[in-house]
């Protein structure tokens, strides 16, 4: 068995005449508000040859995340099924964690308190099959048949197409390649296939000190054949550092670019449809007293290139600041 409640207290510097962060922000979401981000509770089985999940969560990110879902979905963590037909390959099936990305949906995994922009704005979750092919302990390789791009049922007849290398170069780096393949618009709408590539690099210079560097790049189909495809593109750093067992500190700087929003604002833009460029910086603390308590603390700023972020007078600007604190139990 496994869990996490992660309780949260969000302030945004701006004082919005709303609740709700962003709409691109989907984890620990809520301005001025005491909640939860997610309070997840789920069970795992694994003796080496048969493994399986099922893991149940509610709290602001599904609410948020997962509101494209048909009801009986949302509150789905997890769910799947899997077995060695051969020694050194795993084939699973159902719903599970996304193959794409640095971050993780689980509070207490990441080196930062809230998610990246491109992790918010790529997947955190998929259905479908996969194939996970053990290569040796430093080399994973991983081939996924899916519903698409972060949906648990199907929205066209298509199928998506997913690969991830994973490379523990040293004892000290690890190198990260996924791939993504797909049409994702509905079945009503004309095709526009999907290109998407994600790399990180971790690097753990010392038992204090860890460093990443994590690079999206994507491409989708014009609604139009023949004109350029939006294409949108995004990066971050991370350090983190490690003072005492219970203290440490993270920094992140990252910056997102989408052509006409897409996917970040909408997945079918047309002409009309502004660029997305936006920059942001944090900065937090983590205290951790037990091995399965976190308490932390981020202050973050945003800025973009267009008026985008909701004033308290009703009025748009162009910098977003805020803080976050939580508190996570985990088990």
């Amino acid at each position: 068995m496994y869990g996490c409640v992660d309780g949260y207290f969000g302030y945004d510097f701006r004082q919005p005449n709303t609740h709700t962060r962003p709409g691109f922000l989907y984890s620990h979401n809520r301005h001025n508000q005491f909640t939860v981000n997610q309070a997840l509770l789920g069970l795992r089985y694994d003796n080496d040859r048969v493994r399986g999940a099922a893991g149940l969560h509610a709290g602001t990110y599904p609410a948020a995340n997962y509101a494209a879902e048909k009801p009986v979905f949302r509150h789905i963590f997890e769910a799947y099924a899997g077995f060695r037909p051969f020694r050194k390959i795993w084939l699973d099936a159902g719903i599970f964690t996304s193959h794409i990305g640095f971050e993780s949906a689980i509070s207490k995994d990441n080196w930062t308190l809230t998610r990246s922009l491109m992790a918010e704005n790529s997947p955190y979750y998929e259905s479908g099959v996969r194939v996970t092919y053990e290569v040796d302990p430093k080399l994973t390789l991983t081939g996924l048949v899916l519903n698409g791009w972060q949906i648990i049922g199907e929205n066209n007849q298509a199928k998506a197409l997913g690969t991830q290398l994973q490379w523990q170069a040293t004892d000290k780096l690890l190198l990260n390649s996924s791939s993504f393949y797909g049409n994702e618009q509905p079945a009503s709408q004309p095709r526009r296939r999907r290109y998407f590539h994600d790399f990180f690099a971790r690097y753990t210079a010392s038992e204090q000190l860890s460093v990443a560097l994590v690079f999206d790049v994507g491409k989708q189909e014009h609604e139009q054949r023949g004109e350029k495809a939006d294409t949108w593109h995004t990066g971050a750093a991370f350090v983190r550092y490690q003072f005492t067992g219970q203290w440490a500190a993270a920094a992140r700087a990252e910056y997102y670019h989408a052509d006409r929003g897409v996917v970040v604002q909408s997945l079918s833009p047309n002409a009309s449809h502004n660029h997305f460029t936006v920059h942001g910086a944090s900065l937090n603390l983590d205290y951790t007293p037990t091995s399965h308590v976190f308490v932390r603390l981020e202050g973050r700023l945003l800025n973009a290139r267009r008026d985008i972020f909701s004033h308290s007078n009703n009025r748009l600007a162009n910098d977003y600041g805020n803080l976050t604190s939580s508190i996570a139990l985990s088990f």
